[in-house]
């Protein structure tokens, strides 16, 4: 029998856990060892979407955070999305993430859930949610707010995004969500040669945060970079 892109997928969420070590202040959270049902609800998404062998767009975001894939194991996407989109539902958890919103709100007009996760696949080069300890409590943390963090994770990402890479994912051109984030890969892809091109387009937070009367705008920028030049007059 094939194994499918889900497959894979899958196999590689189920064994997925940082081995190194992380400075002071700083934990990793696995949502797949932390709540069975995002084990679950993980499968049936990439089953549903991805269960062929097909060439996928690569968009590379910068880790999940613990409102959305920290929670529903599915990037970008939070449990309100997860139900209301894509049909599946997930009992443990009710989260809304602010990512969610402007990243659905372009899928539709990409043409739909469907269409776009048959085209594209979407996971970060560390795929697993980081936490800061503050005074007021743990927070989301980026893999490169701290330089020892980005030193002690980085042979990791490298690693990471070579399996993301095995999966079948075009090489040629790279779609790296984040101004900040796209200075890393490319030191990333200097190293590990990784990707041929790389396009940077604005973080869906950051969008959602501070450009929301431009989304549109934003939205637009997103879906003629992702869609084929062949099928797109416009580029």
């Amino acid at each position: 029998m094939n194994t499918t892109f889900a497959d894979q997928v899958i196999e590689f969420n189920e064994n997925l856990k940082h081995p190194g070590k992380l400075p002071d202040g700083f934990e990793v959270l696995n949502p797949y060892l932390d709540n069975p049902e995002t084990m679950q609800v993980m499968q049936k998404f990439y089953y549903k979407y991805y269960n062929d062998s097909d060439t996928r767009k690569f968009i590379v975001g910068i880790n999940p955070s613990r409102h959305g894939a920290g929670v529903t194991g599915v990037p970008f996407t939070d449990t309100k999305r997860l139900e209301s989109i894509c049909g599946i539902k997930m009992k443990s958890a009710h989260t809304h993430e602010v990512s969610s919103v402007f990243m659905y709100d372009m899928i539709e007009e990409y043409g739909g859930a469907d269409l776009f996760y048959k085209e594209v696949y979407i996971n970060s080069p560390f795929p697993l949610a980081i936490v800061r300890k503050t005074k007021n409590g743990w927070r989301n943390a980026n893999y490169y707010d701290d330089k020892e963090l980005f030193k002690d994770v980085k042979d990791f990402m490298i690693d990471s995004l070579k399996k993301h890479i095995s999966l079948n994912l075009d090489t040629s051109e790279v779609f790296v969500l984040g101004k900040k984030n796209a200075g890393f890969i490319s030191k990333l892809n200097q190293e590990a040669q990784l990707f041929e091109k790389m396009t940077v387009l604005e973080h869906p937070r950051y969008i959602q945060q501070y450009k929301s009367k431009e989304k549109q705008l934003y939205i637009d920028k997103y879906i003629l970079a992702l869609k084929d030049k062949k099928t797109n007059p416009l580029i």
